[in-house]
């Protein structure tokens, strides 16, 4: 299955059904009266978060929904039925957006949410409804109200507990096949990673969802590469594991790189807690790795995120996913942070419940 996370789609709601011009006619009653039933309302366009989908594949193939009318009114006070509305099946984590693409509409966080993305016409009245003492027999009706039309757009931004960054190439989709059952690409050259991927892994009986996505290079967020759209799966993320590449050229100018990047995406993902890992420290020498620990441990003092006052910055990680050397000392590092950001988010749910 393709992955596709963003698809612009345009909707229309059922018009609503016209409303009956009826008079009663049975033997014996000369003057019946007008009996003309409403129209149906129209069918809405409704968007639906279901589980066991993760790409909006679906929305490339088709972009037109078009909801059905309302069944018109019909004699003997009969109101016509409603339109069936079209729903829109996404997958967790998927925002909406207007036509601009910048106003958000809404976000689909949890199974089972809703949202009318187009409300179906309301139906017209019946001749019925327009009987007045002076007016016995009106020969009138409403028609249904207009459905309405609007092109929007659909993001999903994966919702993950951690994510893995850094350059292309740096270990990231061979870390992620260690410590979990997805199944990424592994190559020995950059941009193997072309789709963001998750995978579930499990350490000290916690359990949590790891984000890969593609590698980062300079100049990402003016699009060089694959430019830095994918960051938008990590948004969501409580924390960050930030592996840089032992064997590159300089650790910490692969690190600034990264941190620069994540800055002028915005949204204040450069501000989310971040593990530092040297990976691949099983394919270098004792003296390279000790020079390129000693530059990335500059680099994170001067590029890293701000801590919390009185907290101390985290030791380097020794990252191997070959040899699993550092592997388990990542994932609880990750753990920690995970349950002390679920904690914190459970505490002001738990404040503002109990706000008057």
């Amino acid at each position: 299955m393709k992955f596709l996370d963003q698809a612009k789609i345009y909707v229309r709601s059922g018009d609503g059904g016209a409303g009956a011009v009826s008079f009663r006619r049975e033997k014996f009653i000369e003057f019946g009266g007008p009996d003309g039933g409403d129209g149906g309302r129209g069918g809405d366009v409704v968007a639906v978060c279901v589980d066991g989908l993760n790409t909006l594949i679906d929305y490339r193939y088709q972009q037109h929904f078009k909801a059905k009318t309302g069944m018109h009114g019909m004699g003997r006070n009969r109101a016509g039925g409603r339109g069936p509305d079209i729903v829109l099946k996404v997958p967790v984590g998927t925002q909406i957006f207007d036509e601009d693409n910048e106003t958000l509409l809404f976000d689909l966080t949890e199974v089972g949410q809703r949202y009318v993305i187009a409300k179906g016409g309301n139906g017209g009245f019946g001749n019925l409804h327009f009987a007045t003492s002076t007016n016995r027999s009106p020969r009138r009706a409403n028609p249904g109200q207009v459905g309405i039309e609007r092109t929007i757009w659909l993001r999903l931004k994966l919702i993950a507990d951690a994510g893995l960054v850094g350059l292309p190439n740096a270990g990231k989709s061979t870390f992620l096949a260690t410590v979990s059952a997805a199944r990424p690409k592994i190559a020995d050259y950059p941009f193997t990673t072309l789709h963001p991927g998750l995978g579930v892994t499990k350490i000290d009986d916690r359990e949590f969802v790891l984000a890969d996505i593609p590698g980062l290079i300079e100049g990402a967020h003016e699009g060089h590469g694959l430019g830095d759209r994918f960051l938008g799966h990590v948004e969501r993320c409580r924390v960050l594991l930030h592996l840089v590449d032992a064997a590159g050229e300089h650790a910490g100018t692969a690190y600034r790189i990264v941190r620069q990047e994540l800055a002028a995406y915005g949204h204040e993902i450069e501000l989310k807690p971040e593990i530092v890992a040297l990976s691949k420290v099983d394919s270098v020498d004792e003296e390279t790795l000790k020079v390129q620990t000693e530059r990335l441990k500059r680099a994170v003092r001067s590029y890293g995120p701000p801590l919390p006052e009185g907290e101390k910055r985290r030791p380097l990680l020794m990252l191997s996913a070959a040899t699993n050397r550092g592997v388990t000392e990542a994932l609880r590092g990750l753990a920690d942070n995970i349950a002390a950001a679920r904690a914190v988010e459970a505490g002001a749910q738990k404040t503002a419940a109990w706000e008057p």
